[in-house]
């Protein structure tokens, strides 16, 4: 599987990185982010969420686990870190075909429920400006979004 490199040095490329995926949008698109604390992962959906013109501040649903915003097309923001065993009782997967953009922090912790077809982007943290974005797309949408963003 191919994977794409985006490196950001400041967060005027972290917010371009995001203002270009964001720019390939389509309804039920799933973005997963990992990466540990403070490597940018809401600031990456701030950003993305600002491309979408959502006027809301986005802050991170680390206790609510999910927030809806309306922009250009509904945006689920979620933050999985603390499901554990609760998918199935939260109802997550069903934001996955409600027609909006679903950005989900910390997903690898609920990786058997994510969809087959998303994108992945792991966030590595070189020093305290520098950013090494990890994109890996399965599906050819998200080949194709990869292809036309970086």
């Amino acid at each position: 599987m191919d994977t794409y490199k985006f490196t950001s040095h400041n967060e005027s490329d972290t917010i371009e990185l995001a203002q270009n995926l964001e720019s390939e949008k389509f309804p039920n698109m799933v973005i997963c982010l990992d990466g540990e604390l403070g490597s940018g992962k809401t600031f990456f959906t701030k950003a993305f969420a600002q491309a979408m013109g959502i006027t809301d501040e986005v802050t991170s649903p680390t206790f609510n686990i999910i927030k809806e915003y309306n922009g250009e097309l509904p945006m689920y923001h979620m933050d999985v870190y603390r499901v554990e065993n609760n998918v199935d009782n939260l109802g997550l997967t069903e934001y996955f075909d409600k027609g909006g953009v679903t950005i989900i922090e910390w997903s690898e912790m609920i990786k058997d429920y994510l969809p087959k077809e998303r994108l992945d982007i792991r966030i590595k943290i070189v020093d305290e400006n520098t950013r090494v974005f990890v994109l890996t797309p399965h599906g050819e949408e998200y080949v194709n979004i990869c292809e036309a963003s970086l």
